[in-house]
């Protein structure tokens, strides 16, 4: 986990829990950084949260990809340049709602795609 210059892990972890930081691996399965430019695109990073004195760091460890800005989301925009009701949506107000997905896409195109509409519609 920390290199700490030679010093056992064990060691370090416990004298980062006695100054009150406390250490969480979380399981990433992608990290993105937009920048004014580009956006940077770690897959399988390892990631590292840090709670010290009521300040979380996270610290990213990886190789990253680089693409054009805004790249990644041309699946979900084209969907919603469509008119098309995103599945995430639809999925969301059949589980609220405790329907089918079918029911749930009427629901929202009756709402024109308005999630708290359509679930008051079906309750």
């Amino acid at each position: 986990m920390f290199g700490g210059g030679g010093m056992n892990p064990r060691k370090m972890k416990q004298m980062m829990k006695q100054m009150g930081i406390d250490v969480t691996e979380l399981d990433a399965e992608e990290v993105v950084i937009k920048t004014a430019d580009e956006e940077l695109v770690f897959s399988d990073a390892q990631v590292t949260r840090m709670d010290a004195q009521g300040q979380e760091t996270y610290q990213i460890v990886g190789e990253p990809e680089t693409r054009e800005l805004g790249a990644g989301d041309d699946e979900a925009e084209s969907d919603e340049a469509d008119g098309a009701i995103p599945e995430s949506d639809i999925e969301i107000v059949a589980q609220r709602a405790g329907v089918s997905k079918d029911d749930a896409r009427e629901a929202l195109e009756a709402e024109d795609g308005d999630l708290a509409a359509a679930i008051a519609r079906l309750e």
